[in-house]
């Protein structure tokens, strides 16, 4: 059994900060349980633009309001407290914070923690050694 609370993780190797995003990372690879967990703030009025090409990724809003825009097909959507979405297609697709929202990811496979987005906004897949 694992417990482990966001105040242990804060400020920490995994907590990773940029100017649009903070994500702290609760469950990671080497955990062993086949998917990695964080807690995401996205910042308002951040444009970003993801593409998640190794990874299926479900996201589950908690705080806050933006837009998901799907870059494959244009196909817009309001997000909010209790919105869901999973990027089960290697979707390309951007997200606006209108305020600043706090979100939940869930990644398959798990991340390792080492990851840096390329410029693309691709994850390399990588394995725990």
């Amino acid at each position: 059994m694992l417990v482990r609370t966001i105040a242990e993780i804060t400020d920490t190797e995994d907590d990773i900060k940029t100017e649009n995003w903070r994500s702290k990372r609760i469950i990671l690879a080497k955990e062993g349980v086949g998917f990695s967990l964080h807690e995401t703030t996205l910042y308002a009025g951040r444009t970003n633009e993801f593409w998640y090409a190794n990874h299926v990724e479900a996201v589950f809003v908690v705080e806050g309001e933006g837009q998901l825009t799907d870059l494959g097909t244009g196909e817009v959507h309001q997000l909010a407290p209790g919105s869901m979405y999973l990027l089960n297609d290697s979707d390309k697709h951007r997200v606006e914070p209108r305020t600043e929202m706090k979100v939940l990811c869930v990644f398959n496979p798990p991340v390792t923690g080492r990851e840096v987005h390329d410029e693309n906004g691709v994850y390399p897949l990588l394995t725990e050694d």
